[in-house]
């Protein structure tokens, strides 16, 4: 389902099924419904319908209820058992007020008798364009709303990471690909999300495909798609998740693990939206914007043959590096209360915030699985917690300190209190120019103390 602008109207291009056994009413529907920009297939009996459903979706169906000898009234639930959101529209030239209930009983949206004039059938469509079109966004937003986590907000007091939301939301504009590198567990799928929302696109679908997650000889089928009896077990069609990202997004996650002969296949898509179902020869279009992400050094593996250099540079149009969440602490308290609230909301449990203790500890944590291990974290704490408060016993060993927090006279290093002190500060402040005035240096000075203790 497209979207165009006809004269002074929005026209919502449909993908149409006709079943009627009259020659001419298939052609004059057909003429009408391709004159107002809709993609149109004509059947004239129940088993072509029902083949024609196995191969595509529909957004709307005209059918007639005398198909020959047939009855049209029993095509419906086959049609909406392939497609439930397929639109039926029943059409006939023996109306009853029985065969109307009928056919709403079984699933029919609308009703229509022979003969209709031109005006009738576009003023339908029109409206059941919009419907289509409204139940499209509901879905993208209850996906959306699914998926949605303190963490996809992108509320940030560091910099660095201000930077990278800035130049995403200028790249969401393009219809460039996208490039999202970083760490495990720092955010890059939130960000293909928010790429994909803040674009012309975002009202199409959105698709997530982890590349890790498929095995080898799985994944070209899951990208592309598959036709029947293309491998063993390939018992029906499969449309491939590109196809079903149609006028959308595609976010390829750790797309470094790509096997080299997907990586051509890939590459010519990207670069002519050209492809091939596994076991068809019928070359196809879409029209999909794909965002990539990984973990791995794809020059590296580009250097070591074990990546395509044709298809890293198509990729790294637009390259967006996500900072580790060590290198943003000014973050990390913000980050867990918005987690604290979450969790306390969806496991309905009442916690006021989180001890000094507790705090030190998230704060003094390197997080080596950034904002990913930071939400479990505060996840078990709300579940495992018994009090009003989050303390220290809350925490996994790896994160709660082996010791007390060293404090000014104990038996330690100056360069311990010191590294304490600008965590400490960082976290209770908005900026990094605000942190170097509290503690009395620049942000050149303060960004040599935070490389030399890893904050």
């Amino acid at each position: 389902m497209k979207m165009t602008m006809n004269n002074d109207h929005k026209t919502i291009n449909l993908s149409v099924l006709i079943v009627d056994d009259e020659a001419n009413i298939r052609k004059t529907l057909s003429y009408c419904l391709a004159a107002e920009g809709h993609t149109v297939i004509s059947v004239s009996n129940p088993a072509d319908a029902a083949g024609e459903a196995k191969r595509r979706s529909f957004d709307l169906a005209f059918v007639d209820l005398r198909l020959g000898e047939e009855n049209g009234m029993a095509l419906i639930p086959i049609l909406l058992s392939d497609s439930p959101w397929t639109k039926i529209v029943v059409i006939t030239a023996h109306a009853s007020i029985e065969s109307a209930v009928e056919a709403m009983k079984k699933g029919a949206t609308d009703y229509i008798t022979k003969p209709f004039t031109p005006d009738q059938i576009k003023f339908l469509t029109r409206r059941i364009g919009r419907i289509r079109e409204m139940e499209n966004q509901i879905l993208v937003l209850e996906e959306i709303n699914k998926r949605l986590g303190p963490e996809d907000s992108l509320q940030t007091k560091n910099i660095g990471m201000q930077r990278v939301i800035e130049t995403a939301k200028k790249a969401a504009a393009s219809e460039a690909t996208v490039l999202l590198c970083g760490e495990s567990g720092t955010g890059k799928s939130v960000f293909a999300r928010a790429i994909h929302n803040w674009s012309p696109r975002s009202g199409k679908p959105v698709g997530v495909l982890a590349c890790p997650a498929v095995p080898f000889d799985l994944l070209e089928s899951e990208l592309f798609g598959h036709a029947r009896g293309a491998f063993t077990g390939a018992a029906s069609d499969n449309p491939g998740r590109i196809a079903a990202c149609e006028g959308g997004s595609l976010f390829l996650d750790e797309i470094g693990d790509m096997a080299p002969s997907i990586q051509a296949k890939l590459l010519r898509f990207i670069q002519d939206k050209e492809y091939e179902r596994l076991g068809e020869s019928k070359v196809r279009k879409a029209d999909v914007r794909i965002i990539a992400a990984t973990n791995a050094d794809l020059e590296k593996r580009v250097a070591d043959g074990r990546f395509r250099e044709d298809l890293f540079y198509r990729l790294n149009v637009i390259t967006l590096t996500i900072p580790p969440l060590r290198e943003r602490p000014e973050d990390i308290l913000s980050l867990s209360m918005d987690f604290l609230a979450h969790f306390c909301r969806i496991n309905h449990k009442t916690v006021l915030g989180f001890t000094d203790e507790a705090k030190q500890s998230l704060t003094r944590h390197a997080w080596p699985g950034n904002v990913r291990e930071l939400r479990n974290t505060i996840e078990r704490a709300v579940i495992l917690g018994c009090g009003e408060w989050i303390g220290i016993n809350d925490f996994p060993d790896n994160i709660s300190p082996a010791a007390g927090t060293p404090a000014i006279g104990d038996m330690v290093t100056l360069s311990t209190i010191e590294e304490l002190h600008i965590r400490r500060v960082m976290a209770g402040t908005a900026s990094l120019q605000e942190a170097a005035d509290v503690l009395g240096i620049d942000q050149a000075t303060l960004w040599r103390r935070r490389k030399a203790y890893g904050i």
